[in-house]
């Protein structure tokens, strides 16, 4: 990957993935909000467990080039200049279905849902977590994502779980609970 030049403002991350919940499931998964100032693994089957879970990435980042996304953002772009935050959802399931969302304090701009567009926006991590076989990221075939028609800061995910389990990249309008 070659080096980002251009200036981004970077800092830690506060409570930006506010909530979320699994609505429906086979398993016994609840949402979980992990730390990404904390060294953890994703991928690989690093989890294996029926839990629906989101961090933070790096926040309020002025894009020095704009970038494409597969849902959301008018014709799958988010233009240079917008000032986004990352998040990264997952479901390291060894089996199993569930329907669950993850509430963000700022509007979804796009979500970043296959292996081309998460590796062309890993520019956007900046933090401590070890992502493991990233070639394997993104969704599997019958899944499904969507922003909520009512609530633009609201994400909906319906996933079956296999190995090594489904990952996406959501970017946000800039972030008001994110430290400067």
């Amino acid at each position: 990957m070659a080096p980002v030049l251009g200036a981004f403002l970077a800092g830690p991350a506060s409570a930006v993935v506010l909530e979320g919940a699994i609505v429906r499931q086979t398993g016994n998964g609840q949402f979980v909000i992990l730390d990404a100032g904390e060294v953890f693994a994703v991928g690989e089957d690093n989890f294996d467990d029926d839990n629906l879970y989101a961090f933070n990435e790096d926040q309020n980042i002025v894009l020095d080039r704009a970038i494409r996304v597969d849902i959301g953002a008018q014709e799958g772009l988010i233009p240079e200049g917008t000032t986004v935050a990352s998040h990264y959802v997952f479901f390291d399931a060894v089996r199993g279905t569930h329907l669950g969302f993850v509430i963000f304090d700022a509007p979804i701009l796009g979500v970043a849902a296959f292996q081309d567009t998460m590796a062309a926006t890993d520019f956007l991590a900046n933090n401590e977590v070890v992502y493991l076989s990233p070639e394997l990221r993104g969704l599997e075939e019958g899944d499904e994502v969507w922003i909520d028609s009512d609530d633009p800061n609201k994400l909906w995910v319906f996933w079956s779980g296999s190995s090594p389990g489904d990952y996406i990249r959501v970017f946000t309008e800039r972030s008001p609970g994110a430290m400067m």
